[in-house]
């Protein structure tokens, strides 16, 4: 399935398409927003703008942070075929969200059920795309199991969790 670039991250179609991620996710989470804050003292673009450049630069500092640790470990080749597998899976999850993004913006107003139920798709694609890779890398997990839990918690549910208390706080 990922032939086609030799695990390139930075090729010219991957960064196209992160953009449309970029746009997608940010659609997604100012709908979310607006929908259960109603009060904003920001124009729609402003926030929409703020929303997603707080979203971009999450992920690009996750991202650098996992070739850093990459990089320090000596698994440079391992770390990029795990990244470009998880930002191309990324990308085709911000494509397929970018349709109802778009319909909510500019046709139907969204309900509590439609928006949840929509970041419920989001946060089980994720985790099943997470889970096709961890498989595809099976060997290599089995053989560094310790490192492989200290990875996980450290640069994939941690910054969530961060997130998560700096959003609530």
């Amino acid at each position: 399935m990922f032939r086609g670039k030799k695990n390139k991250a930075f090729h010219p179609f991957n960064i196209l398409l992160f953009f449309v991620h970029l746009i997608s996710f940010s659609l997604l989470f100012f709908l979310v927003f607006n929908f259960f804050w109603e009060e904003s003292s920001l124009e729609p673009v402003f926030l929409f703008i703020r929303i997603a450049t707080a979203y971009a630069s999450f992920v690009l500092l996750k991202f650098g942070l996992e070739k850093i640790v990459g990089n320090v470990f000596d698994l440079d080749a391992q770390i990029d075929s795990y990244l470009y597998q998880k930002i191309s899976y990324r990308n085709f999850i911000g494509l397929i969200l970018l349709i109802p993004s778009l319909i909510f913006i500019y046709t139907f107003t969204p309900t509590a059920f439609t928006l949840y139920s929509l970041l419920g798709i989001l946060v089980l694609t994720n985790i099943f795309s997470l889970l096709l890779i961890y498989r595809k890398n099976q060997s290599l997990i089995t053989g560094n199991w310790f490192y492989f839990i200290l990875y996980l918690c450290a640069l994939e549910i941690a910054p969530y969790i961060i997130l998560y208390k700096l959003i609530t706080i």
